[in-house]
Order: structure tokens, then C-alpha cells, then sequence
């Protein structure tokens, strides 16, 4: 493209909005469906079972370690799709631009959610775009939608099916999303390597349902622990269910650096957002079934169990606990403010 930076025309509906959509999208993006330029799609779909989601990202800084706002946003929708043991089958992507937003960095965006898409195995099939005026939207935002079809579609997942007995698992280390946006925001010089863990879990959510074969009812709840981090998204669980819930702090994958980062600034890695990691809970009878399925995907290989269900809530108890490697025990609430905005 000849132009440089995004401008009040590219929004238009005329000749620039036509350019910017062939030369930056459907360049990258075209397939069948979506190089008709329709205001929707036609789906085939041999299932009596559809799962849907929709979701906005307003992440800052757009271009971080590990991934950037396009990616995100694709891996963001699949993962919510998979969270319900669903296989995405075809999305939505809808972007509203800042003038002024450089065009180089849209190409980047353009070409990460092309990327995210091909390993996620699936397609944008209709897709819409605005501009609006500078400061008005910093730069760029995103908002994706989603279809799917269950993998095995006698599966219900809920946290309702929640009960004493059941074992926690989460799919790897926890933080590493919050902490790498955290810092790169911050602007703080510290030494350390670490990166965003944004990535799908559709392949994982697959792998687990098959590991598990016949006793795929076995299976509770998958959730993947965004905004508020695993604290919050247990609390959550727990609430929904009427149980309690201990977690084993020795048992929290939890790497180095974030833990670095978490006590420099004084945060705690529970409530850390992460965008590539997944929670499963099952009954106990399967949870050598459900971790060997796990390790042996590349977006599971360090899953771990890092806790238990307990019985009914009783009254004025806390709800998810945790034993300290100490020996000790504090209580896990769910997140109050939010020490961390524009995460995703």
C-alpha cells in the first residue's frame, strides 16, 4: 500500500476500505467464504450440538513476548470454544482502527492472526472493519466470534457435575501471560526471560477427550484461567458447585521469573492472567488417564494435579484454601479490582 498509517478514509465503505481489505487481510486470510466480502457466512454443519462465543481484545502493548493482539484474539476465542470440549470450526473477526495506526503494524497484526489460525486449523469466514478518529481507540481493538462443534457430543461439561473427591489439574505454569504483559507495560529493566503462553488449546481439549475414551463423563469441567487467573477462576467453580476446594502451593507450576517478577511488584502468580492454559476437573478414577493424555501434547506436557475437591461449603468457610509449603493454610478468594487492566 502506498499510504503509511490508517486514516479516517480507510473507513469509508469506498476504494481505501477496499485497498486496505485486499492488500492487508484478504491477502493473508482468503478463503472461500470470506473473498465474497459478504456481511456473513454459510456454515455446514452435520451437528445438532453448536457451541458459540464472542470476546473483545483491548490488549496493551499490541506486540508483546510470545505473541501480539492478533494472535491473541484467535487463540482467545478457540480456547473459550474448546473450554466446552468444542472443536472450532469457524470465526468471526471484526477490527476497529485508530488513524494514524501504522500499516506496517497491521501487515504484523494481520499476518500473526494468519498464523494462529493455521495452527488452530481453522478459518475466518466473515470479518468487518471501522476507523475511528485519533485517540479514540488506541491504536487498534479486536472483537472475534466463534462456532463449534463438540468433539463428543454425549460430554457435558459443568461445574454443577463438581463434587467431593474430584482432583484439580492445571495444564502448566501459571502467570506467565500477566507477568509478561505486566513488565513489558511497566517498562522495568529486569533480566529475565519470560513470554506471553498465549496459544490454542483445541489440540489439548482433543487429546484429553480421546485419552479418556469411554469414561469421557468422567470429565467435569475444562476452563482456561484468563482475567483474574486460577484464583479466581476456581472461586468461580466452587461457587457454582457448593464445594470447597485445597490447593498444594508445592504443586503450582509456577516459573522462576514470574515468581521474580511477582515479588518485585508485589503481586501474587495465582491471580495472574494466562492466555494458554487450561483447567480440567475429573473424577479421581481417571486422573492417570487424563494427565498421560495431557503430557503427551506438546501444550500439556508439564500438567500437574495441584489440588482437590472437598466436601459441601459450610457456612462461613472459605471456599478454596491453600497448604503452603510451609505447612500452613490461607484462603484463596476471588479477585477484588483489578491490579492488572488492559490484559487481553
Amino acid at each position: 500500500m502506498i499510504e503509511k498509517t490508517i486514516h479516517i478514509d480507510h473507513g469509508s465503505g469506498g476504494l481505501a476500505t477496499k485497498k486496505l481489505i485486499e492488500e492487508v487481510f484478504l491477502k493473508r486470510l482468503s478463503n472461500k467464504r470470506l473473498e465474497r466480502l459478504e456481511d456473513s457466512a454459510i456454515l455446514d454443519i452435520s451437528s445438532n450440538q453448536l457451541a458459540f462465543t464472542t470476546d473483545s481484545f483491548v490488549v496493551d502493548p499490541i506486540f508483546f513476548t510470545g505473541g501480539d493482539i492478533g494472535s491473541l484474539s484467535i487463540h482467545g476465542t478457540v480456547n473459550d470454544l474448546a473450554m466446552q470440549g468444542a472443536r472450532p470450526i469457524a470465526l468471526s473477526l471484526g477490527l476497529i482502527l485508530e488513524e494514524g495506526l501504522l500499516i506496517d503494524e497491521l501487515e504484523r497484526v494481520a499476518q500473526s492472526i494468519k498464523d494462529a489460525l493455521s495452527e488452530a486449523k481453522v478459518e475466518v469466514v466473515t470479518a468487518d472493519t471501522k476507523v475511528v478518529q485519533r485517540g479514540k481507540a488506541d491504536r487498534i481493538f479486536i472483537n472475534t466470534s466463534g462456532v463449534g462443534i463438540p468433539y463428543e457430543p454425549r460430554l457435558i461439561l459443568s461445574s454443577e457435575k463438581v463434587e467431593e473427591g474430584d482432583v484439580i489439574i492445571v495444564s502448566g505454569s501459571i502467570g506467565d501471560h500477566g507477568a509478561t504483559i505486566l513488565l513489558e507495560r511497566s517498562g522495568f529493566n529486569m533480566d529475565v526471560s519470560i513470554g506471553s503462553d498465549s496459544c490454542p488449546l483445541n489440540g489439548l481439549v482433543e487429546t484429553i477427550i480421546k485419552g479418556v475414551g469411554e469414561d469421557f463423563n468422567r470429565l467435569k469441567v475444562f476452563r482456561d484461567p484468563t482475567r483474574g487467573g486460577l484464583a479466581t477462576v476456581l472461586n468461580e467453580i466452587a461457587q457454582a458447585s457448593n464445594c470447597q476446594m485445597v490447593l498444594f502451593e508445592d504443586e503450582i507450576p509456577i516459573k522462576t521469573e514470574v515468581r521474580g517478577v511477582c515479588e518485585i511488584l508485589g503481586l501474587d502468580p495465582l491471580y495472574l492472567a494466562n492466555e494458554g492454559k487450561m483447567v480440567v476437573i475429573c473424577e479421581e478414577s481417571i486422573k492417570e488417564k487424563v494427565l498421560s493424555s495431557m503430557h503427551s501434547h506438546p501444550y500439556g506436557r508439564d500438567a500437574k494435579i495441584i489440588g482437590k475437591v472437598k466436601g459441601v461449603q459450610k457456612e462461613d468457610s472459605p471456599i478454596v484454601t491453600l497448604k503452603t509449603t510451609i505447612g500452613g493454610e490461607r484462603i484463596v478468594s476471588i479477585l477484588s479490582g483489578q491490579p492488572l487492566p488492559r490484559i487481553c
